[in-house]
């Protein structure tokens, strides 16, 4: 018998269950849709004393009534738990697992994050409201009042809503509950056991989130991560968005029971498999000859063979790329192409180690980008009344600053298959990195956009939005397409199209710059 405890996000108890436990029944499962202290449902009222730790008590009691009276050892009528953690719901059923794990099969994070000892949910909450509403909150509040829900029109801040129906999305908005301070306040407290548990991620594609990314994540190197090529910890993904025990509850159902079986997708066979290459450490799509390089600090510069002061490009990665990841980007394949490329027409070309490790840290990467850029225009090689600045994929967000107010020495912005808006599941992003508000004072300067044919939709959204600003405001926006491209192109699809896009853009951007053109 398989025995599903289902937690549920912030402001919501058992009742968002409904019909997702109804299907678990119907198969032959078990299934305990929890309503946490002070959530609604007749449960218990919360107090101001009502934090994390009451609610992963609240957890560990259906666990231990599951098992009846079984020893320490497990025994009792269940034969195996899962437990499902969904948003917040991720850091009490963690709080239990790290507490029980002789009795926990598996758990199931439900479009959740990977909190670790010592994290409050709230850094995992994407609404700004709510970090505004909490920041000045000590870690065990005892006078903060609940947070109260969002209204009908706020719940998009939580996550995409992607397939809710307009009837679900009013009885969500009519039934959430105040969520108490300490819930999201309080550090979770792990001992290490919980991470010898199986896992499965539930991951919600229209929410930012899928297996591809997750994959490009575990490449990077981050010790964090390691643990996510176990054979233990399997992958399913849904094409929904953030809630989907409103929008596909069925499909939820049978992806909950196959994740209880040990089904899934491992990465173990696609990410860090022994003599294959991540994608961003792949060869560029062009083979280039090697070009004198110099390092700065957090700066290298790809040198021309050219006397003089010279027009200069500066290269800005995305990420988040961790802290401890290695090679750095900018010895990444692709920027040190980049380099080697545009030296070789003529530019000087700068690559930046910014350091955008999370997604609380874009002002700090912006501040890295700011003096680069000085170090550039200040080197006596750079003509520092012609630079452009070129983006890449999330560091599209920090072209904001530059378009909202450009120096008269910046001729062109570049973007390659950027984000320009934050998806629905990246936290608290400062309204500051919004490209496309800030576009509408970027005046004449001209901006060269290479788009991806095949983007991920969450991201390929705010690409459109981009370009509907731009319309609006006369901007001037050349695009580039590569109708068959994935995100990365380079070192993904090293085509004739993709090589043709590369010298269009860099074509583009040299222009800008007064330099002769491939």
């Amino acid at each position: 018998m398989t025995v599903f405890i289902l937690v549920s996000e912030a402001h919501t108890g058992g009742w968002i269950w409904h019909d997702v436990a109804a299907r678990l029944r119907e198969s032959g499962a078990r299934a305990h849709p929890l309503t946490l202290t002070g959530m609604g449902g007749g449960g218990d009222a919360a107090g101001p004393e009502t934090d994390l730790e009451t609610h992963v008590r609240d957890v560990l009691r259906v666990v231990d009534e599951v098992y009846g009276t079984g020893g320490a050892d497990g025994a009792g009528d269940a034969s195996e738990v899962v437990l499902v953690g969904h948003g917040y719901g991720i850091h009490p059923v963690l709080g239990a697992a790290d507490r029980r794990p002789e009795r926990i099969a598996r758990v199931v994070h439900l479009d959740a994050g990977m909190p670790g000892d010592g994290d409050p949910a709230l850094s995992l909450v994407p609404d700004p409201a709510v970090h505004e509403r909490l920041r000045h909150a000590p870690g065990l509040p005892a006078d903060d009042g609940p947070v109260a829900p969002p209204g009908q029109d706020g719940w998009q801040r939580w996550g995409s809503l992607d397939g809710v129906p307009e009837e679900a999305l009013a009885r969500l908005t009519r039934l959430a509950a105040p969520q108490p301070a300490g819930t999201l306040t309080r550090p979770l407290r792990l001992s290490g056991a919980a991470a010898k548990v199986p896992s499965t991620g539930i991951l919600c594609t229209a929410n930012g989130s899928d297996i591809a990314r997750v994959e490009a994540l575990v490449g990077f190197g981050d010790p964090r991560l390691r643990a996510l090529v176990d054979p233990r910890v399997t992958f399913f993904e849904l094409a929904t968005g953030h809630w989907p025990m409103l929008s596909v509850p069925g499909e939820l159902a049978d992806t909950l029971l196959r994740a209880a079986a040990g089904e899934g997708h491992r990465l173990g066979g696609s990410a860090g498999a022994a003599g294959e290459l991540p994608p961003h450490l792949r060869p560029f799509l062009m083979d280039l000859p090697e070009r004198p390089r110099e390092r700065h600090g957090r700066v290298d510069l790809h040198l021309p063979d050219a006397d003089g002061p010279r027009p200069a490009v500066v290269l800005v990665h995305g990420g988040p790329v961790p802290a401890g990841a290695r090679p750095t980007p900018r010895d990444w394949p692709s920027f040190v192409g980049y380099g080697r490329y545009l030296a070789g027409l003529g530019a000087v070309c700068a690559t930046v180690d910014h350091r955008l490790h999370g997604m609380a840290d874009f002002a700090r990467a912006a501040d890295d980008i700011a003096g680069a850029v000085d170090l550039v225009r200040a080197d006596p090689r750079v003509d520092g009344d012609r630079v452009a600045l070129w983006f890449f994929s999330v560091g599209g967000l920090l072209a904001a600053d530059w378009l909202a107010a450009p120096p008269a020495w910046l001729r062109c912005v570049a973007a390659s298959y950027p984000v320009l808006a934050p998806v629905p599941n990246w936290g608290a992003v400062e309204p500051r990195f919004r490209p496309a508000t800030a576009l509408r004072t970027a005046g004449p300067l001209p901006v060269v956009l290479t788009r991806a044919g095949r983007e991920a939709p969450d991201i390929a959204r705010t690409v459109a939005g981009f370009l509907a600003a731009a319309e609006e405001c006369g901007a001037r926006v050349e695009v580039v397409d590569v109708p068959h491209g994935r995100h990365g192109f380079e070192t993904l699809d090293p085509t004739p199209e993709s090589r043709a896009a590369v010298t269009r853009a860099a074509g583009s951007v040299l222009r800008h710059l007064g330099l002769p053109t491939p």
